[in-house]
This record gives C-alpha cells, sequence and structure tokens, in this order.
C-alpha cells in the first residue's frame, strides 16, 4: 500500500500587484518567520471577506494550533469555504482529511470526491492522492490503469512521488505492462527531483538489468527531462 502525501500551506498565487495579494504575502512571510500571530492578523481579515487562499492559510494555523489553540472543527470548517470555491489545494487537503480521519471520520469516499475535484483543476498533488485511493481501492474500486494515468498526469508536471509511484507501476506491471527500463527511468527522475525513494528503488532494480538496460534508461531519463516531460516514452 503506498500512502498519502500530506499537505502544507501552499505557495502564494495571487497577484502580488494587489493589496489583498500584499497582505497573504505579508502574512506568509511572517508565518515562515514562525510569527504566527503577524500571520493571523494578516489572514483572518481577508478570511473573512471570503478569500480562499486566506482561508486555507487560517486553516492551518488551527489544525496545527500556530497562533491560535488547536481546532480542528474551525480548520475543516475554514477549508471547507476554500474548498467550495473551488480552490484546489483545499479540495485536496479535505480530501486528506477524509482519507487519513483527522479531525472529522474517516470517509474515503469523500476523500475520492476532493481529491478528484483537485485534480481535475491540473492539481498534481490532487492528481497523486487520487491515484494513490485507486491503487489501494479506497473509496473507488481497484483500478491499476486508472492509477497510473493519474500518477503519470502528475508525474509530467515534476512532481517526484508520483514519478516515484509510476516507476513502480511499472516495475511491478500493474496497469502498465512491466518494463524494467521505464521503471529505472522515472525512478532516476523521482530521485533527481530530490525523492529519496525514487533514488533507492532505482539502484534497487539495476540488480535486474544489463549494463546496456541500464545506459538506455538513463539516456530516457535525460530525454525527458531535458524535454520538460514532453518526449517520456
Amino acid at each position: 500500500m503506498r500512502s498519502l502525501l500530506k499537505v502544507f500551506v501552499s505557495a502564494l498565487v495571487l497577484s502580488p500587484s494587489s493589496v489583498k495579494a500584499q497582505d497573504i504575502h505579508a502574512g506568509y512571510e511572517a508565518y515562515q518567520a514562525g510569527d504566527y500571530q503577524t500571520a493571523l492578523e494578516q489572514w483572518q481579515p481577508l478570511a473573512e471577506q471570503g478569500n480562499a487562499l486566506a482561508q486555507y492559510n487560517l486553516g492551518f494555523l488551527y489544525a496545527n494550533g500556530e497562533g491560535v489553540p488547536k481546532d480542528d472543527a474551525e480548520a475543516l470548517r475554514l477549508f471547507h469555504m476554500a474548498a467550495e470555491q473551488g480552490y484546489a489545494a483545499a479540495q485536496e487537503t479535505l480530501g486528506y482529511k477524509y482519507a487519513e480521519g483527522e479531525g472529522i471520520p474517516e470517509d474515503d469516499a469523500e476523500a475520492v470526491r476532493w481529491f478528484r475535484l483537485a485534480a481535475e483543476q491540473g492539481y498534481a498533488r490532487g492528481q497523486f492522492n487520487i491515484g494513490i485511493m485507486y491503487d489501494n481501492g479506497e473509496g473507488v474500486p481497484e483500478d491499476d490503469s486508472e492509477a497510473v494515468r493519474w500518477f503519470r498526469l502528475a508525474a509530467v508536471q515534476g512532481y517526484p512521488e508520483a514519478q516515484n509511484n509510476l516507476g513502480f507501476m511499472y516495475e511491478a506491471g500493474e496497469g502498465v505492462p512491466q518494463n524494467y527500463l521505464s521503471a529505472h527511468m522515472w525512478y532516476n527522475i523521482s530521485g533527481a527531483n530530490g525523492h529519496e525513494l525514487g533514488r533507492t528503488n532505482r539502484d534497487k532494480i539495476k540488480a535486474q538489468m544489463t549494463p546496456t538496460d541500464i545506459s538506455e534508461a538513463q539516456r530516457l531519463a535525460r530525454v525527458c527531462m531535458e524535454s520538460n516531460y514532453q518526449d517520456c516514452d
């Protein structure tokens, strides 16, 4: 069973030219510095005005008890508010909360619903996690081909955890024909993008490959990355 990826405060996505984005940025800088009270003061008014990113980030303060008493119910309320506005990061976070039963009863079907909403917007973390749900048959019938499809969509966005899982699917022949060259390629790319498990799996699979095959897999990885994931077949 491959595990879901836990999520943290998002990067800024709003235009820095707007006053609201400047306030969110100030809150984010304060958060990064460990000044949670200032982050709260920057985000709370915007959240009350309906700003989805502020609602999302404020939810993490309540979820983690940073600058405010820990309050899972308030965190979930804020995540829901942002998610219902279509904010993909909040949708994915809600999916994770339902999948893990964090602050709310575990509900795999509801987790899949929120992961799918995020994934269909092209949000790589949502694509990765709905791939996990299909891989494990949680909230949906087990479907390795569908898991591969979602892992691939996240992988070609440069998402290293999805690249590692796609490598595993090729190594095991789950949802795709078994192919050690493709497995090594994706493990290698995952490792190059900083995922330690990708490097570990790349080194392990070498024992089942000839030197010629390893060289070819390395070439394929270079081509894939140099093409910005446009030529990875």
